[in-house]
């Protein structure tokens, strides 16, 4: 029975579809009442296709534009933190440069140093070598003085007299300093000490000229026949060490202006 009656409203339905065209229902708006409602008032009316278009649409677009700004917004966010990493890794960058330029200037300059260092240490060493014995010939220059003042002493004329045995004490007393002093002489010299004397002519037979690096001038006085500034007389003379002069000789110099 129940089969019945569904079967009768659907048999209505069509039959009320088929007598109305077919552009009044469709063209009927939601406000009006339609047959279908006033026959069966248990059939829900239901929006549009279109308007239910229309607001999907719609709300589709605005999540749309939402997520661009959002994206938007999380880029220029993300750019923002990207600068900011690079400006701090730049600072950082021209820090470290800078740390590297100060510390190499400290290493040159420390190496400079250590160089000069070695250098004055080695020179120190070498004079220290070279000049160890100074003070020990300084104290025997008066000896070596004495040998000279002793074999100067002895006149030339008994010296010249060698058969006269009555000098021959004498002339082996003169023999004894003159080898003594040679021998000393010669071993002051291996240690580099000499002894010079500025009554000796040069090389080329002129006197010596007085110079004041070396020479220590006790008087002044005229001479004929000499140029001013020749030394004229040895009163004592000079030693050198290793180049360096120990002892300046004490010379007399010549004045005639």
């Amino acid at each position: 029975m129940f089969q019945r009656t569904l079967l009768r409203q659907s048999q209505a339905v069509r039959s009320v579809l088929s007598s109305r065209p077919l552009t009044t229902a469709v063209s009927s708006p939601l406000t009006r009442t339609s047959p279908l409602r006033v026959q069966f008032p248990s059939i829900r009316a239901f929006p549009l296709r279109s308007a239910q278009r229309l607001y999907s649409s719609e709300s589709e677009s605005t999540k749309t534009e939402n997520t661009e700004n959002k994206n938007a917004g999380e880029q220029k966010e993300t750019n923002t933190e990207t600068e900011s990493k690079e400006d701090a890794l730049k600072k950082e960058l021209e820090a470290k440069q800078k740390e590297v330029v100060d510390l190499k200037d400290k290493y040159l300059r420390s190496v400079a140093d250590f160089r000069n260092l070695q250098e004055r240490t080695k020179r120190d060493i070498e004079n220290a070598r070279t000049f160890a014995i100074q003070r020990f010939a300084g104290d025997l220059l008066d000896t070596v003085d004495n040998f000279d003042r002793a074999l100067s002493a002895v006149p030339a004329e008994k010296l010249e007299a060698r058969g006269d045995e009555s000098l021959k004490d004498l002339h082996n007393l003169y023999d004894g300093l003159k080898m003594t002093e040679h021998i000393l002489m010669n071993t002051l010299k291996k240690h580099g000490l000499e002894r010079f004397d500025p009554g000796e002519p040069t090389e080329d037979g002129k006197p010596q000229k007085f110079d004041p690096n070396r020479h220590e001038a006790t008087f002044m006085a005229k001479a004929e026949g000499k140029e001013d500034g020749e030394i004229m007389y040895t009163q004592s003379k000079g030693f050198i060490l290793n180049g360096r002069v120990v002892r300046a000789a004490k010379v007399g110099v010549v004045k005639n202006s």
